[in-house]
Formats: C-alpha cells, structure tokens, sequence
C-alpha cells in the first residue's frame, strides 16, 4: 500500500480499506467493517474540539495507527486518513481471522467461536494484541520499528479489492452525529460486528 491511497476525505478512504489485512507478527486479519471520524467536521470525532495529547496523531499524516482506550477498559484501532494537520480517521470495527487463529484464542480465551475472536473493534484489538503502546506506529513502514523490533502492526493487501457495493450505514455507540452513514462493511461476511 501506498500512503497516498489512505490520504482523503475517511467517508471515501473508509470503504478502500475494507479486505486490507491487518498483521501484527503472525496474526492477521481481513478488515470487514470500519467506521469513518471527520476531525472538527464531526461531532462524534475525538478531534472535534481540537488537538490534544491524546488526539495529536488523529492529526497526520495518513497510514499511522491512532489507538485509545474506551470505557476504562478497551483498546480501539484507527487507520489515520488525514493530511499532515488535519484530523480524520476510520476505526476498524471488525476482521475476519486469516492466520494466527491459535494466538488469537489465547488471546481472546472467552470467544466461543472463531466469528467472536474479532467481530467488534476492542476484540479484534485484544485478538491482535493492540495497545495504547501501538499508538503512533507507522502502518505502512518497513523493516525494524521502536528499539529495533519487528514492527509489532502494520497494514497491507494480499491483492483481495474492496466491495463494488459496501454495506453503508450509521455509526455504532455514538452519541454525536448519529444520522451520519459513515459505517462500511463487506456484505454478508460473518465476521461483521453488526448486520
């Protein structure tokens, strides 16, 4: 992947991301279903009243992982989308596994079938291991990243495109902007949070 197909409006980024891979050593999964945040033009967007130390990497540049913890609880992914300075970023909401199974079931030892390993954006963290220390990391570098370790998580395409017809519908557990229809998702794919 090239950077310059993650820059762009998240509402036309969103959907070319669905059936990239998400890879984090030797688990990867397909991404099926994502949502799209717009910075100071959605008020549903972390970034919407402006940059902050937990936001600043919503700023750009596109291909770089925005992570943050929800509910006091949970880790979510976003694939940054923006130019340098402006925030925009699409939350992954749901892969479906396609390698590394057996370390996402320990990872995720109360998912009762391979569907619940990933279906839902802080179990597909858990599943890959994403943490807030994930926060920041290049999607798109390559070779050694932090203290010359592999890259713990990184984006690519295995030559699968995108839907012709994405499902297209409103966000989920928001509060803000709910009648946006910024949510995408491979159709029929059981791996879908919600359908």
């Amino acid at each position: 992947m090239q950077r310059a197909e993650l820059e762009g409006d998240p509402v036309t980024v969103a959907p070319r991301l669905l059936n990239k891979l998400l890879v984090r050593g030797d688990r990867v999964g397909r991404i099926v279903e994502v949502e799209a945040y717009h910075g100071a033009n959605d008020a549903a967007s972390h970034a919407f009243r402006g940059m902050t130390a937990r936001t600043a990497v919503m700023f750009g540049p596109p291909g770089f992982l925005y992570v943050y913890f929800t509910y006091g609880m949970h880790w979510c992914a976003n694939v940054v989308c923006g130019p340098d300075g402006e925030a925009a970023a699409v939350l992954v909401r749901a892969l479906e596994p396609v390698d590394g199974l057996e370390e996402m079931r320990l990872a995720r030892p109360g998912a009762r079938a391979e569907r619940d390993l990933s279906n839902g954006p802080a179990k597909l963290c858990q599943a890959l291991g994403i943490t807030g220390s994930d926060n920041g990391t290049d999607l798109l570098a390559r070779g050694v990243g932090r203290a010359g370790v592999v890259r713990p998580v990184r984006l690519a395409a295995d030559g699968t495109p995108p839907p012709t017809r994405p499902g297209r519908g409103t966000r989920i557990g928001i509060k803000e902007a709910t009648d946006k229809r910024w949510r995408f998702w491979v159709r029929d794919n059981p791996f879908v949070s919600r359908r």
